[in-house]
């Protein structure tokens, strides 16, 4: 039973150490999304979606909740970010070719329908990101339109 106290002790020790270790936060600016709502201009209805569901793990702002200030979980937020960001970046837009943003629409049509995003662990605490069939109807037709103006854009030789 001793044992078990030190190994308990041990790891309390431990736990409260790494509480003093954070990952680098997502914290960039809000222009960032300037580029990518005045060149695929979303609605009202789709823009506040997008605020709400999107743009947390998709661009270099995120709004942490309370849990991010606890480790390991700040890390595991941070990963989900990072691997968000590399999948599709609204911050990085003006970076993208005509090609890779339609790309990227047919990406976000295809998971949207397919109820993949927002994520279920991302929709567990924030039930606001919980998205309609209607808010999924409204940002499908978004991006329907956005890819047939990249199709029309004139593509690089």
């Amino acid at each position: 039973m001793k044992f078990l106290k030190i190994i308990l002790v041990v790891l309390l020790i431990i736990f409260v150490l790494v509480q003093f270790v954070d990952p680098e936060e997502n914290a960039g600016s809000t222009a960032s999304f300037d580029s990518f709502i005045m060149d695929t201009n979303p609605n009202e209805e789709v823009t506040a979606i997008l605020k709400t569901t999107c743009f947390d793990c998709h661009s270099d702002v995120t709004r942490y909740p309370w849990y991010n200030e606890i480790t390991p979980l700040n890390f595991w937020l941070a990963n989900h970010i990072e691997d968000g960001k590399k999948h599709f970046n609204i911050s990085a837009w003006d970076d993208y070719s005509v090609k890779k943003k339609d790309h990227k629409f047919e990406e976000l049509i295809e998971i949207v329908e397919s109820k993949e995003m927002p994520l279920e662990s991302y929709t567990y605490t924030h039930s606001e990101a919980k998205l309609t069939d209607s808010q999924i109807a409204a940002v499908v037709d978004w991006g329907k339109k956005v890819r047939l103006k990249y199709s029309l854009a004139p593509q690089p030789q």
